[in-house]
């Protein structure tokens, strides 16, 4: 259980660009990194205004030298320190992700992106090349695989409790758009538009959420090849999807599907991910992320309740306080940052190995949701084919 105890030997220098003041994404992933106390802000480029860029930072607490008017003034400027930052977030539209994330590499900076990575399969692995020549930490902010109940699924699966794995269901559909918001959101609008989104919406935008969960709980399944639908319910979102529907078929015979959507009118979040085996199904939700529930053929269905003695010790490492208390989605996100930290470390102190088995979304999660959208999106255009995952 995490009780305060450092697992690191110090706070790890930090910096964001992006996540400005108005930005939810930025406050949690403010939250979730200084949880703990494993980094330390010390710099950010938060807007493209630098005043106000700099008027946020300072209300931060920041000194106003280190409030800088774009990425690669600090990244320069940051590099001539001797107390310089070691680590940067990004947290800025899908369009600079691949150009922001590369200089921070090529700056000797460990880097924390929001999801989708890049806009290309190309631009991942160029990444992917970059921080593994310089021994850099590429982590990707699938925040909600950090909830414990998830490592219970994949532990459930892992010692045979399910049986052979058949089918993964995949869902992540809310209805908060399912009308033009965008023309009063700017966090919506360019969500919308493919100059600043890429190829898709809520493929990228969501689905990738789900299918890193279900890549956790089922690391040995491997898809084959995939087929995708998608439509642009609200018109002026052409081309870019706000539903659409993807089948999978794994190497291993087993069947996948997922349904992505922003139009679900009425509905909340409706994240879910539900493994079936030939002898029984989990289930997890994220509106009711402290639970799993648990389906075994031929006995009463059950709900597994987060931090209880009966769960896999892995599935209560990361629990912060007793069973009974709600844990949530900044609990998640801090479980992956103290992560990132000590992979931050093992490689800073050149010994890798050190986490060898530690979960947490790096780089080649990054790189795989990126590749699985690429390969949606070609499916569609084409008309809704089959098409091989190469």
């Amino acid at each position: 259980m995490i009780n305060g105890t450092r697992l690191t030997k110090s706070a790890i220098r930090w910096g964001m660009v992006g996540g400005g003041k108005g930005s939810q994404i930025g406050y949690v992933h403010r939250s979730a990194a200084l949880r703990d106390g494993y980094f330390d802000l010390k710099a950010g480029a938060f807007d493209l205004d630098p005043g106000r860029g700099r008027d946020f930072g300072v209300e931060l607490g920041l000194d106003p030298d280190r409030c800088y008017r774009d990425y690669g003034t600090m990244f320069a400027a940051e590099s001539a320190r001797s107390d310089g930052i070691r680590c940067v977030t990004v947290a800025t539209p899908n369009n600079t992700h691949y150009p922001i994330t590369r200089a921070a590499l090529l700056a000797g900076l460990h880097v924390i992106c929001e999801k989708p990575l890049t806009f290309t399969t190309a631009e991942a692995l160029d990444l992917q090349a970059i921080a593994a020549e310089r021994g850099l930490v590429v982590g990707v902010a699938y925040g909600y695989s950090g909830h414990q109940m998830i490592e219970e699924a994949a532990r459930l699966v892992a010692d045979g409790t399910l049986g052979r794995i058949r089918i993964v269901t995949l869902q992540f559909a809310h209805g908060f758009h399912s009308q033009a918001v965008e023309g009063d959101s700017p966090a919506t609008r360019w969500r919308v538009d493919p100059a600043f989104a890429g190829p898709s919406y809520v493929l990228g935008d969501l689905a990738t959420h789900p299918l890193y969960i279900a890549q956790v709980i089922c690391p040995d399944l491997r898809i084959r090849r995939l087929l995708c639908t998608r439509q642009s319910f609200v018109a002026s979102r052409a081309p870019l999807e706000d539903n659409a529907t993807v089948l999978m078929e794994y190497d291993t015979g087993a069947v996948g599907t997922c349904w992505t959507s922003a139009v679900n009118a009425g509905a909340m979040h409706s994240q879910k991910v539900r493994v079936v085996g030939s002898r029984g199904s989990v289930e997890w939700w994220d509106e009711h992320p402290n639970q799993l529930r648990l389906e075994i053929q031929g006995e009463p269905a059950r709900l597994l309740d987060r931090g209880m003695p009966y769960l896999h010790p892995q599935a209560l490492a990361d629990d912060r306080i007793g069973a009974g208390h709600p844990e949530g989605l900044f609990d998640a996100w801090a479980n992956l940052h103290y992560r990132f930290a000590l992979a931050i470390e093992a490689h800073e102190d050149g010994e890798p190995s050190r986490v060898s088995g530690l979960r947490f979304p790096g780089i080649a999660a990054g790189v795989e949701g990126v590749r699985w959208v690429e390969h949606c999106v070609r499916s569609a255009d084409a008309g809704g084919v089959w098409v091989d995952y190469g």
